[in-house]
């Protein structure tokens, strides 16, 4: 039955378990044991555990595995594992498949702490990393050869909202056997559509969308049923980057509105980035829903929408850019994103801090670049806001 559910009604139902109080709220299970009835159906479990029973908190729960049968559900995938934050999500989904002498494919435009993994964590550990343009196919086609382990890239890039084309990589990477990882933060649960485009492994800092509020640290791998029980889980479960009950529980309440709240986002989005362009004082204005942006064809493919993520470029540099964030009222200075509060971030001085200036210069990250997540505010107030924000320039 569940399989016919539209989304809105899996974000509500799916994966539902009910103690024998037939609870209407998903129950938080807060324990890190279970009890069993004997010696012999502890051997049992730790030999082989049903699909209901559970042994450790590290290495699932009954409100954990509620939370991951949604998120399952709504990315199109058969299972899913959930972590304690989206950096657990993407460490685990790559270091779990690779080993010495290994070789990933990466974009080069990632968010800083992806960039580390790629840049320093695994390459100490004897992987071979090849960075390319995301945006560039050909690139991708020299860099992936035969033995290529694994594909990596942000769907839509942190923090200039660069598009990688999903489909076209994906039939790249799989001509030489490679397994494909999106990072979908900025593409959302809502409009990803990136299992049906080619990927094989979907990973989410949940702590963003799926949350939604600001409330709580979490992140979570969506693949087939022999990745993540077979590679990520006990690669998760064994280091201890498990969730948490308590903010699988979280979770499970944030998914109900998360549509409504996503889509909302997304269409306030593209009235302020169509309210922002042109003016004089600002260099650019980055949303894939706008005709001006580059990849606005592949964005409407790819996605249906422009997403809830924008940016633009404050003439003036580093200053004028502080001075445009330290006037804003509504939108608060933070560095999260896809939160029901509008947030601005100044990327080169926090998220991507740690990169060398010609780095940044060539991801497009200049001194002026503000990153907008536009949260459930009203357009009217948010785009007043911005331009008293500008005005103080």
């Amino acid at each position: 039955m569940a399989k016919t559910w539209k989304t809105r009604t899996q974000l509500v139902h799916e994966g539902s378990r009910r103690s024998q109080y037939g609870e209407m709220a998903e129950a938080i299970f807060m324990t890190q044991g279970f009890v069993y009835d004997s010696a012999e159906s502890a051997e049992a479990r730790f030999i082989k555990a049903g699909e209901d029973e559970f042994i450790y908190a590290r290495y699932g729960n009954p409100t954990v595995r509620m939370f991951e049968d949604r998120m399952a559900a709504i990315e199109g995938t058969e299972d899913a594992f959930a972590t304690a934050s989206g950096m657990a999500a993407v460490s685990g989904a790559l270091t779990s498949m690779l080993k010495a002498g290994d070789h990933v494919v990466s974009s080069r435009a990632l968010f800083g702490s992806c960039l580390y993994i790629l840049e320093e964590v695994l390459t100490r550990f004897g992987v071979k990393v090849t960075f390319v343009d995301g945006a560039d196919l050909a690139a991708w086609e020299a860099a992936c050869v035969p033995g290529t382990k694994a594909v990596f890239f942000e769907a839509m890039s942190n923090p200039t909202l660069e598009l990688v084309d999903i489909e076209a990589v994906s039939k790249i990477a799989h001509k030489v056997g490679a397994i494909v990882v999106v990072d979908n933060v900025f593409a959302t649960p809502i409009f990803s559509r990136a299992v049906e485009q080619g990927a094989d492994v979907v990973v989410y800092s949940t702590t963003k969308h799926v949350d939604g509020q600001g409330r709580a640290l979490g992140g979570v791998i969506c693949g087939t049923r022999d990745f993540i029980r077979k590679v990520a889980e006990p690669y998760m479960k064994h280091t201890g980057g498990s969730m948490s009950p308590f903010t699988a529980w979280i979770m499970l309440n944030g998914m109900a509105t998360m549509d409504l709240r996503c889509r909302a986002m997304a269409e306030t989005a593209a009235k302020i980035a169509t309210a922002l362009e042109g003016d004089a004082r600002l260099a650019n204005v980055i949303y894939p829903g706008l005709y001006s942006h580059p990849q606005a064809d592949l964005a409407a493919r790819q996605m249906g929408t422009g997403g809830t993520m924008l940016a633009f470029d404050i003439k003036g540099g580093k200053e004028a850019a502080f001075r445009f964030m330290n006037a804003l009222d509504i939108i608060k200075i933070s560095n999260n994103l896809g939160d029901a509060k509008s947030i601005a971030t100044h990327p080169a001085t926090t998220t991507h801090q740690r990169l060398p200036d010609a780095q940044k210069t060539a991801l497009g990250i200049t001194p002026g670049l503000i990153r907008l997540s536009v949260g459930l505010e009203d357009a009217d107030d948010l785009i007043a806001d911005l331009r008293a924000g500008l005005d103080a320039i």
